[in-house]
């Protein structure tokens, strides 16, 4: 099933049922898991590992250099898990230093246009509109939705089950189970639709609410605001993520 226009350098690896359509071009180093399917026009470069069952859209470019101007060479790679779909013109580039990875997760769901920069790490379950825009050493966890012709900062975190509304443009990390919009994104509130389509129960979507409301409605700072939710909040698995992501944060928080 590899159209015969179709460029693939002899030493790739291609798995068992992959479909490689007209025009495509493959690299040297590219690892291609089974049950592949490449639309015409497809770039695959670079140290480039890629999982089962992925589907690539015509135009999309995978694991070529990166466009960092900190590139100074070296072995850089990019992974990508199993089952996910890259719609058209969707761009993601390898690492900037020697040794280190842009990595996707899998079921992932990138729509056309959207772009994942260099040492980006995502997750699975994850949704990027049209548009899509992540800088690098962006992180995004599992089951988060990325609106439309979002901009994303450099070094930010998107949290698990967050979404982000279209055309916002987010300069601090996005936390879990919540929902972000804005030009800056300002955290609005729960995420209650993406929780209940991911199976979050009542009470832990109650607690979740009880700890939005002390963390960007009561006007405490940071740190009183988490011992706050420590003591009145019960203690759900989904509370202990959240205090973790808000303390782990570097850029600080959308609020």
């Amino acid at each position: 099933m590899i159209h015969p226009t179709a460029v693939i350098h002899p030493k790739a690896e291609i798995g068992a049922d992959c479909e490689i359509g007209p025009y495509c071009v493959i690299g040297e180093h590219v690892v291609l898991g089974a049950g592949c399917r490449l639309h015409p026009h497809v770039v695959i470069d670079g140290h480039t590992r890629i999982g089962r069952g992925n589907e690539f859209f015509p135009f999309t470019s995978i694991g070529l250099q990166t466009q960092d101007l900190k590139w100074k060479g070296g072995l850089t790679r990019t992974e990508i898990g199993d089952d996910n779909t890259f719609r058209e013109c969707v761009t993601i580039n390898s690492a900037t230093g020697d040794g280190e990875v842009t990595k996707v997760g899998s079921n992932n769901h990138i729509l056309a246009y959207c772009h994942i920069a260099h040492n980006d790490w995502l997750g699975n379950n994850i949704i990027i509109s049209n548009v899509g825009t992540l800088a690098g050493h962006v992180t995004v966890e599992d089951n988060a939705v990325i609106g439309g012709v979002v901009a994303i900062h450099q070094f930010c975190r998107i949290g698990k089950m967050s979404m982000i509304g279209g055309c916002s443009k987010v300069v601090q990390d996005v936390p879990p189970f919540m929902l972000a919009d804005g030009y800056p994104a300002e955290t609005r509130t729960i995420n209650k639709v993406g929780m209940e389509r991911n199976g979050i129960g009542e009470d832990a979507q109650a607690a979740l609410r009880q700890a939005y409301k002390i963390l960007f409605r009561d006007g405490l700072t940071i740190p009183n605001a988490l011992a706050r939710i420590e003591k009145e909040v019960p203690s759900l698995a989904e509370i202990q993520h959240l205090l973790k992501f808000v303390r782990g944060s570097e850029r600080g928080i959308s609020k």
